[in-house]
């Protein structure tokens, strides 16, 4: 795997601002639409404090004598403790695409730049309620892998990974995503919540892996578009390149044939994303550069 050094694109606009009071309503809305891992539905593993009974057992030299249970000592003559759960905090992680493609953006601002604004947004919610927040980023060869943090440190640790910019032109690596998700599932033990952020653009492989990284966690996965990739303008003769592989293109926009087969080509790419995700049941965000992102994110949430 070739590593490709991040570059900030001379484009890039940032996420713009980021009301808190729009951050505030979005808290509840993710945890209750994201399938339900906040602390208490499931039981964690082992024993330790918390509200959840494991057990009583009789009393051994060394338990906390705080932990004695009033009822099975007089019930059975003998000093029995009470053994809880403990109480499990939910661990959010980001996976994030670096890859070229999301360079690009012809409204309001990048793709990347809505990327970076889910990514600080969702880590501001995850370290609330004494959670923990990491990132994993994907599409610039070597991947970066930033384990969870707690408090101000899991926020202040995303926020300056953000900085790193994208991957340039031409270093597209088709299974960089499906092996980003294969291995955050060998990484991440216990059961959380996966937010992906992604433009989802020539993968390969990634359905597969979503597939079993879902069978543990929940899944939040936020697409970004741009306008331009859905409808070509006529404005003649255009040399295009892709920034995933580097190759050159050369068209002419003002063909009615042309501008039709790429929506329709655009429309159907799109349309399979969505559908996989549908027969995933993950919940999928779809936003725009050309949009207002945090308002679209909280009204596609609701």
């Amino acid at each position: 795997m070739s590593d490709a050094a991040l570059t900030v694109p001379a484009a890039r606009q940032g996420p713009g601002a980021i009301p808190q009071q729009i951050v505030d309503a979005l808290d509840l809305v993710v945890a209750r639409r994201t399938a339900g891992v906040m602390p208490g539905d499931r039981r964690a593993a082992g024993v330790g404090t918390g509200t959840e009974l494991a057990q009583l057992r009789p009393y051994a030299p060394g338990d906390d004598v705080r932990h004695i249970d009033p009822a099975a000592t007089a019930r059975t003559g003998e000093p029995h403790v009470r053994v809880h759960v403990p109480e499990r905090t939910l661990t959010t992680w980001i996976v994030l695409d670096v890859s070229a493609s999301m360079a690009f953006g012809t409204a309001d601002r990048l793709k990347a730049d809505v990327a970076e604004g889910v990514a600080l947004v969702t880590s501001r919610l995850a370290v609330r309620r004494a959670g923990r927040v990491g990132l994993m980023t994907f599409g610039a060869g070597k991947r970066t892998l930033l384990p969870p943090h707690a408090s101000r440190r899991g926020w202040t640790a995303v926020r300056a990974a953000l900085d790193g910019g994208v991957a340039p032109d031409g270093t597209h690596e088709p299974t960089a995503l499906a092996d980003a998700l294969v291995h955050l599932r060998k990484v991440a033990g216990q059961p959380g919540l996966v937010v992906l952020i992604s433009d989802l653009r020539d993968e390969e492989g990634w359905v597969t892996a979503l597939r079993a990284l879902r069978a543990r966690h929940s899944v939040l996965v936020v697409e970004t578009r741009d306008p331009r990739e859905g409808a070509l303008p006529a404005v003649g003769h255009l040399a295009l390149v892709d920034p995933e592989t580097g190759a050159l293109f050369e068209v002419d926009t003002t063909s009615h044939r042309l501008r039709d087969e790429f929506a329709r080509i655009e429309a159907a790419g799109r349309a399979e994303v969505a559908r996989e995700l549908r027969k995933l049941r993950v919940e999928h965000v779809v936003l725009s550069t050309g949009d207002d992102w945090l308002k679209e994110l909280g009204r596609t949430l609701r």
